[in-house]
């Protein structure tokens, strides 16, 4: 898929998720409230039952033509203007609750005018069996009215939740289709990118076989005339070119094949006791001579630092790789350190360069397969993408770590850090 297309996927998903939440919340309130509605009108009318029934029992008339009031979602009072019987009241409320199919706990309590306190009732849970207070220690008084009654569900929202139950079932079915688009765009994502660097890979590599190939074939030609025999030395040179060149593809196709048997696990790790130090100065010279640049190869080897245990092969590989980077980003005139320090917990190698250093945005990825930093239109340096991958999976393998430090314009400086533990068998 283009940029392009990947965008208005990205962004059309995007807008259909936050519209679909919005819309499902939107109702979800919207039922919520509907329940809450019904709950209070089906509370109002049967405290309205009880307030007559009670009136009835005292034969006095209620003092008002609505003598019910809300102070809250969940706590309501009703005026008697006359005394109240405790056990009369809570019959009267167990009786319409239960009438009107209200299944939720509820508490009560009477205004005591020579107190002037709510005198706590009881707590009639929806199974029937009394529990003592403790959702509500005092339930607030009403000061316009004298003889009256408060009626408090402590458990009005367990229950509206209870009775909703569908409606957070398909909002739970939303959110995993969600999540099941937002990992379907990640995967696309990740697959663009993969591609891409594949794409990045196969051009890579076909530039850097073109290169020998062409000159391997330009060479064969020269050695091909017959007049060629008269001339030695060029025939020695062309056919040092037909070696060089040859050396250099059996070097690129054995990068890649390292890779491939890395990927397999079928590789094994021999390990056996390293002269670091020794190691570190045998690699350094031999870099520096291979090298067709002028290279200044600076090492600061600390005495202290013993030998390691480590498989010879793959750790020479591994300061190849980064001593060979390091010159191919340090610029025209390019200066590498080498240092090693016994912290005494661990070995540190840091392999430092002047070169033009790493972004962050680009350092957590620089150790993926294929991943090289953008250039733009430039290609100026030449590679595959997998010599720190490779670096890093054979630390990984050693269980040793591999970081670095960068900042743009003052160089890059990698670490390997070897814990004492693995140094010695």
């Amino acid at each position: 898929m283009r940029q392009k297309q990947i965008r208005f996927v990205v962004l059309l998903g995007a807008f259909a998720i936050i519209g679909i939440i919005s819309i499902q919340v939107y109702f979800l309130q919207n039922a919520w409230n509907i329940k809450e509605k019904q709950f209070v009108q089906s509370v109002l009318i049967g405290l309205r039952n009880v307030a007559e029934k009670m009136s009835k029992y005292n034969q006095t008339a209620l003092p008002h033509a609505n003598p019910i009031r809300q102070l809250s979602s969940n706590y309501f009072v009703v005026d008697i203007n006359s005394v109240i019987d405790a056990n009369i009241l809570e019959f009267y409320l167990k009786a319409e609750f239960d009438k009107l199919n209200l299944q939720t706990d509820f508490e009560y309590a009477i205004y005591n005018c020579q107190t002037e306190k709510m005198e706590y009732g009881n707590y009639i849970a929806k199974s029937g069996n009394a529990k003592p207070n403790v959702l509500t220690a005092n339930l607030p008084k009403y000061d316009q009215y004298i003889y009256y009654f408060g009626v408090n569900f402590p458990l009005l929202r367990n229950t509206i939740t209870g009775d909703m139950v569908i409606w957070f079932f398909f909002m739970g079915l939303l959110l995993v289709a969600i999540i099941f688009f937002v990992y379907a765009i990640f995967v696309i994502l990740q697959q663009k990118r993969l591609s891409e660097m594949q794409k990045d890979f196969i051009n890579n590599m076909t530039h850097e076989f073109k290169t020998p190939i062409s000159s391997i074939n330009i060479s064969a030609d020269v050695i091909m005339d017959p007049n060629i025999i008269n001339d030695p030395g060029r025939l020695y040179t062309y056919g040092s070119v037909i070696k060089q060149e040859n050396n250099r593809l059996n070097l690129q196709v054995d990068k890649v094949l390292q890779i491939a048997r890395i990927e397999s696990q079928s590789f094994h790790l021999k390990k056996e006791q390293v002269g670091l130090n020794s190691l570190i100065l045998k690699v350094a010279e031999n870099c520096k001579a291979n090298s067709n640049r002028q290279l200044v190869l600076n090492t600061n080897l600390a005495d202290s630092v013993e030998d390691i245990e480590a498989d010879v092969l793959h750790l020479t590989n591994i300061l190849h790789n980064l001593l060979d980077n390091a010159s191919k980003y340090s610029g025209k005139e390019p200066v590498i350190t080498i240092e090693t320090e016994n912290t005494g917990k661990s070995v540190l190698i840091r392999i430092s360069d002047n070169g033009p250093g790493i972004n962050s945005e680009y350092q957590r990825r620089i150790f993926q397969k294929f991943y090289r930093i953008p250039t733009g239109n430039l290609h100026d340096v030449k590679g595959f993408g997998l010599g720190l991958y490779y670096v890093k999976t054979i630390c990984d393998a050693h269980h040793w770590t591999i970081g670095l430090t960068s900042e743009p314009g003052k160089g890059t400086t990698f670490v390997i850090e070897i814990p004492e533990k693995k140094k010695r068998k």
